[in-house]
């Protein structure tokens, strides 16, 4: 579990976010959703310690992340997973080699044990047989299913996932989302996910944050969203007709 309590970040004179407080629970896909600029990506880094926050807490099972030393925070980060809007794989690195990366970089496995790790994480992906191509052999679904893969090698508590579905089809987006969520429930990682798609809001939305104008507008579950009050999030969630049409579905079912 991941807890926000009283979070603010100021860039200079200009204040981004304010107040917020938010608790990601571990086993549930978690999402931070928000009209760009709303500083929905400013928490995202202030939460995974790219941006000292300038007031508040941040609690990663209890452990406050402001107050840790250099060392501490190091041993913290070899427990996070990260999934970037770009799979980020390298070019030069076969599939395998980029799942072995993490590895390679934290942990003390002989190589042999590396391999075998990085393996079962490949076909827990479904990639078992991709091992030897190289990033550019392979679809940009399958290239976010290596991603998936490289980031689980580690065995994480907590998994961030920057727009996984940045690029993709929907239908591919729908396999990355579902596997995300199956993911999360099955090694219980604290995973939390900052999106635009509303298909992925609608699918696996379990826990929601909305953050509008640097505030926490809204919380809610994908069901919930569907009778908000919320104007600044109706205006954002349902701007599209095929959204407001599944609303209005839902409303005459909920009545």
């Amino acid at each position: 579990m991941i807890e926000v309590k009283g979070l603010y970040k100021s860039f200079e004179d200009k204040e981004v976010l304010k107040n917020i407080d938010a608790t990601f629970e571990a086993g549930k896909t978690n999402l931070i959703i928000g009209q760009s600029g709303s500083g929905k990506t400013v928490l995202m880094k202030c939460i995974v310690g790219l941006l000292v926050p300038t007031a508040g807490e941040l609690l990663y099972d209890g452990r406050n992340f402001l107050k840790m030393s250099k060392k501490e925070r190091k041993l913290l980060r070899r427990e996070m997973g990260m999934i970037f809007q770009s799979a980020a794989l390298f070019d030069s690195m076969t599939v395998l080699e980029n799942v072995m990366f993490p590895l390679r970089m934290f942990s003390d496995s002989s190589e042999k044990e590396m391999y075998r790790q990085a393996l079962k994480c490949l076909d827990r992906v479904n990639l078992s047989d991709a091992g030897q191509k190289m990033p550019d052999e392979i679809s940009g679904g399958m290239q976010k299913r290596v991603a998936i893969a490289r980031a689980i090698s580690l065995n994480p508590q907590y998994l961030f996932c920057d727009e996984p579905n940045s690029g993709l089809d929907p239908k591919t987006s729908l396999i990355i989302d579902r596997l995300i969520q199956d993911i999360t429930k099955e090694y219980n990682i604290t995973t939390i996910i900052n999106t635009h798609d509303m298909n992925s809001v609608m699918a696996i939305g379990e826990q929601i944050i909305f953050v509008h104008e640097g505030t926490k507008g809204w919380e809610g579950t994908n069901k919930e969203i569907m009778k908000s009050n919320c104007q600044p999030l109706n205006d954002f969630v349902f701007a599209s007709d095929l959204f407001k049409k599944v609303r209005e579905v839902a409303t005459e079912d909920i009545k």
